[in-house]
């Protein structure tokens, strides 16, 4: 990983860290995990902990594995493999040589069943999964013991090896962890530890097996193969760290891995659960996984999100073990931070009306200069061809206009960017009474010079009608109107937020030339619309698709006032 990818900010698990470090704890190791699960793609929460175990091991010298906790095959394929492996080196971040798989220690997750059975510490149970929820009991009184808990342990062992032989089938048998049913921690009710699955084809390991692990048990004993030192997760596996503890305990492993607990993120606008993300990929509502309104990281970067602006967002929003709501225009300020450093600017008009400069000469075209960032000489600049028909957006006429209107009125002047200063002579109409064009003049002393005693107001953008490349844009929103979409306690269902307008197609927009050859996945700010990025997947050839990757300011700041 490169120094700028390098999160520094202090926290609680950096002073854990360094305490151990001082303690001479792990031999001074700190060799952290990122653990997805492949059962969908990653969201911008993975974000925050794909940084913070990347960016710990970093800095403090240490290594951080990528590994997938492939346990349950009804639900994971290659797919989502390849869009983690892709995602996680698109944020910045390389596990090198250490991708690894829960899968790949099958077997000796088996070994260490069949030790706990022999200890005496796990049975084979033969309740369904309704008589387990009867036996479990509730939050406020404990559960009782199953009536298959005093097996004999040769019997147990009998059993689990047949289960291993596919001589049972789903559900009718499970092992499970001997620990207290009468803990107030209902995870240590004797959790289960494998269950049956016929038939199925793992992604890793194909058919050879047909009882899985469940994550509880995997999770921690994946953690103590690896040799890792801090097993960082979320607050809602905080009740689970004693049965983390107890697995590792019992097996007397000598790798003991310490689970800290750090809040997940909560976006505001967003949906950060992969349960719910795949109900709107399952039910249509949005284009697939990748949608550019998705809170998916390839989401994000479809919609030409930098993986430096996320990495920025995740570094403020920092690292606490209290819930919080992080507002959505936090991360959008991060992105226009750093796309109003890196992107080139072009002009696009998206609504667009025809100007004919009538004492300019037909035929003629001027190539004018521009730059291609206002700040940053280095970025160069762009040749912008000048004829005697633009395109100006609708937008940006009034026939009428009182003085905080800076753009153009008819018998009145505006200055075009990088060009002239024109006049609005006359308007043509349909028979409707719709304008489809503007004469106009302009005055060729104006290229780039403000004549004394010449006062005008405004700057508009333009495209030269000859010259100009038909595109389509797509204007993007947040997907939910609703801050809290997955908890408003009022509904019941978080479809009900969605936001109606989130996509708007418009398709008769017209872009200057020097896009003519754009690479897919390229962000460009269009001069007083915002910032714009090139379809990485319906880009081709001469079919230009742009997606709105976030306005030049906060305009849902503005909306939250006004209501």
């Amino acid at each position: 990983m490169s120094e700028e990818v390098t999160i520094k900010s202090s926290n609680f698990i950096r002073h854990i860290i360094e305490g151990d470090i001082e303690k001479g704890k792990n031999d001074r190791r700190v060799h952290t995990r990122f653990p997805p699960e492949p059962n969908g793609y990653l969201h911008i929460g993975h974000a925050k902990s794909i940084c913070l175990n990347f960016g710990l091991a970093n800095d403090y010298n240490g290594l951080c594995n990528l590994r997938f906790d492939d346990t349950n095959p009804h639900k994971e394929n290659k797919e989502f493999v390849d869009a983690i492996e892709q995602d996680v080196r698109w944020l910045g971040f390389d596990w090198q040589d250490r991708l690894f798989f829960s899968s790949d220690y099958f077997e000796k997750l088996y070994h260490y069943a069949v030790q706990l059975v022999q200890q005496g510490d796990a049975y084979v149970c033969d309740l369904n999964a309704e008589e387990i929820r009867e036996y479990r009991g509730t939050l406020t009184a404990p559960g009782k013991n199953s009536p298959y808990r005093d097996r004999s342990i040769a019997e147990n062992l009998d059993l689990f090896k047949r289960m291993r032989a596919g001589e049972f089938a789903d559900g009718s048998k499970l092992l499970r962890a001997k620990i207290d049913m009468a803990s107030p921690n209902v995870n240590m009710r004797d959790p289960a530890i494998y269950r049956i699955r016929q038939g199925v084809i793992h992604h890793q390991t194909g058919s050879e097996w047909c009882i899985y692990p469940m994550y509880d048990y995997t999770h921690c004993l994946s953690d103590s193969i690896e040799g890792i030192t801090h097993s960082l997760c979320t607050l809602e596996f905080a009740d689970h760290r004693p049965l983390y503890d107890w697995f590792l305990d019992s097996l007397n492993l000598v790798s003991h891995p310490q689970q800290i607990e750090f809040s997940r993120l909560n976006l505001q606008y967003a949906i950060t659960s992969k349960r719910k993300l795949a109900r709107l990929v399952d039910e249509n509502i949005v284009a697939g996984w990748n949608d550019p309104r998705m809170s998916t990281i390839s989401g994000m970067r479809r919609r030409g999100y930098p993986a430096a602006a996320i990495r920025e967002f995740c570094e403020r929003i920092g690292v606490t073990k209290a819930d919080n709501s992080v507002e959505f225009a936090i991360l959008d300020s991060c992105i226009r931070e750093n796309l109003n450093e890196n992107a080139p600017r072009v002009m696009a008009v998206l609504d667009p009306i025809k100007v004919v400069i009538t004492n300019y000469p037909e035929g003629k075209t001027e190539e004018l200069i521009a730059p291609n960032h206002p700040q940053n000489e280095s970025m160069g600049t762009r040749v912008v061809p000048f004829t005697r028909d633009l395109y100006i957006d609708r937008a940006d006429f009034k026939e009428e206009a009182n003085n905080k209107f800076k753009r153009l009125v008819k018998d009145k002047e505006v200055r075009l960017r990088n060009a002239y200063v024109i006049r609005c002579d006359d308007v043509i109409k349909d028979h409707d009474g719709e304008i489809i064009e503007l004469r106009c003049s302009y005055d060729p002393a104006t290229l780039g010079a403000n004549p004394e005693g010449r006062k005008v107001k405004g700057v508009i953008h333009w495209v030269s009608a000859e010259h100009g490349i038909k595109a389509q844009v797509r204007m993007y929103d947040r997907l939910f109107n609703h801050p809290h979409p997955d908890s408003d306690k009022e509904v019941d269902d978080f479809m009900i937020h969605l936001n109606p307008e989130s996509l708007i197609t418009l398709t008769e927009c017209v872009v200057e030339q020097s896009l003519s050859n754009v690479i897919p996945g390229s962000v460009y700010q269009f001069e007083r619309e915002g910032y714009f990025c090139a379809d990485s997947e319906l880009c081709q050839n001469e079919h230009l698709v742009f997606n709105r990757t976030v306005t030049l300011r906060d305009t849902w700041a503005k909306i939250q006032q006004s209501v």
